[in-house]
This record gives structure tokens, sequence and C-alpha cells, in this order.
């Protein structure tokens, strides 16, 4: 029987992990069907996890490092699929793809979550390189340029402002004439000066070459006009799907609790409504969903784990 079930293998699955081993748990094993390393794997460049800064890294590289010390101590990596996790009396059954069924003391699932592609025409070609879902991370890459945001919600708004004390100008495009943002959130944006609204619109296409985006091709939704707008920069922010299968029993309702936008509630020590199972990471409420914090929320699940155990004994 396993001590501790980790299941997603981005940082904080990763952080869990590697905290785990190192605090004297020797049976822990990893499920991730690829390669571990997460979203950040895609990221072009790294500027922004405190203690690593060398542009000629991508996140490839950096997560390949990380990688190799989390599983320096002992870690296991079972490249699997989970299909559900469930608690069984007082330990937990983890059924993989297949079938096969692992028995384990706690859990930690770290399945993440994923931006929701718009479905433009180009968004798959260029994303990566040019369009982005993150402008924390990738904002500062188009500093003093003109850049565009998609989307007309409170993340939307929110990353437009973010974005305007770094870029040129930002022109934030809405299929309606109003915007599901909350007032405050659409007032302060509004009053910016570079911030500029193209309402009744959505994006038609990207275009670019092998060097990344070079512009997008707007169209509006009332007259059919495409305008064709050149910057280097598209943040699509149109919703997230939060991958939460593996926390569903076979008739589909969710075996803890679950916000109303289907994320995970937990505590400051992430632990959930299921006493042994904890959660890390994007898939949790109020994920910042920065690689430091999804770190974070790994490390202290994993010392909860410790705890856990140790009282169990």
């Amino acid at each position: 029987m396993l001590d501790c079930a980790i299941i997603g293998g981005g940082p904080a699955g990763l952080t869990a992990g590697l905290y785990a081993t190192r605090g004297g748990l020797q049976n822990v094993t990893l499920f991730e069907l690829g390669l571990p390393g997460g979203q950040i794997t895609k990221s072009s460049e790294i500027e922004n996890y405190p203690g690593f800064f060398d542009s000629t890294k991508t996140g490839l590289d950096f997560m390949d490092t990380w990688t190799k010390q989390c599983f320096h101590f002992g870690l296991k990596h079972e490249m699997k699929k989970v299909a559900s996790v469930k608690k069984t009396g007082e330990h937990f059954t983890v059924t993989l793809e297949g079938g096969e069924i692992v028995e384990a003391k706690t859990a930690i699932v770290c399945t993440g979550a994923v931006p929701r592609r718009a479905g433009f025409k180009g968004e798959d070609e260029f994303y990566g390189r040019g369009v982005s879902t993150c402008a924390t991370c990738d904002g500062f890459f188009y500093k003093d340029k003109p850049v565009t945001v998609l989307g007309g919600g409170d993340t939307a708004l929110e990353e437009a402002f973010f974005l305007s004390n770094i870029c040129s100008d930002v022109y934030v495009v809405h299929r309606r004439d109003e915007f599901r943002a909350a007032p405050p959130t659409l007032d302060r944006a509004m009053r910016k000066e570079n911030v500029h609204f193209i309402t009744d619109s959505a994006i038609e296409d990207c275009t670019g070459d092998a060097m990344g985006l070079s512009g997008v091709d707007i169209r509006n939704l009332k007259t059919g006009e495409i305008t064709h707008m050149d910057n280097t920069g598209l943040f699509v922010f149109v919703g997230q799907d939060v991958k939460n299968d593996v926390l569903k029993d076979a008739n589909g309702d969710f075996i803890c609790d679950m916000s109303e936008l289907n994320q995970v509630i937990v505590n400051l020590k992430m632990h959930t409504s299921v006493e042994g199972l904890f959660v890390a990471g994007d898939l949790r409420i109020d994920a910042p969903k920065q690689v430091v914090s999804a770190a974070g929320d790994g490390a202290i699940a994993a010392l909860q784990v410790i705890s856990y155990i140790q009282e169990q004994q």
C-alpha cells in the first residue's frame, strides 16, 4: 500500500512528491500519463520564478531540472492515467485507466485546470508564440507594445488593467456590448486611457510566421466587417476547464465539497472535506494559477500528509 498517491505531475504534484519523500515517506508514487512538468513546459521563457532568471531557458528546461530534483529522493513515477480516486474505509482506492487498482493511505490530487480555447483560426498554431493565457507570465514580453485581450469577464478586465501598466495600448475584444465583469473591475479598466474596448466583436483569425504572431483579424458580429490589427501579443481569457474528473464517483457525483465553479474547496492546509484527501494547485478554489503558488500548495499538502499519517499510527 502506498503512503501517498499523487495524481498529476505539474509543479504542485512534483513539489508534493519532493516534500513527502524528503519528509520520510517511503512509498510515494506520482501518477502522470505523460512526462511530468505541467503547462509551464509550453512557455518559451521563464522570468517570474524567484531564483530562476535565464532568458535562454524555456519552460521545458526549467521543469527538467525540477523533475530530476523531485525524483532524486525516491519519488516513483507511474506513467498511467488515473480514472478515479475514492475513499474506501480508512484508505483510498486509486483506479487506473484499464481497471488496475492501487491502494493508498492518503491522496493528493493536483490535476489542475486548462485555459479554455476560444476556437478562432490560428489559436493553436500560435499558442505560446504570441497567443497567451497568462498576462502575469507573458505580459512583460510586450513592454511598450500594443496587445489584444479577448474576453469580457473579471479575469479579462483584470488582466487588461495589468497589461495597461506594461504595454503601450490594450485592445479588449468582447462579443457583447456589455461586460460580465464586476462594475468596479470594469470601471477601473475603463478609466485607463490606453485600454480600448472593441465590443460586439470576435477574433476571426491570427496571422504570423515562423517567428510568431504578427497580428489579428477582428470581425464585427453585427456588420460582418473585418479589421486587421498589427500586434504581437494576444491574451485569451474565456474561462478555464478544471480537470476534476478523477474526483467523481460512478454516479458522476463529486466525492468532496466543490465550489459553484467545480473547483475543490480546501482550507489553508489543502485539506478537503474528505479526511486524508488533499488538493493542490489550480484545481483548488482561489488558485492564483502561478507556478510558484502551485509549488507552495504542493509543499503544504505533503507536510499535511506526513502529519496525517503520523497521527494515524
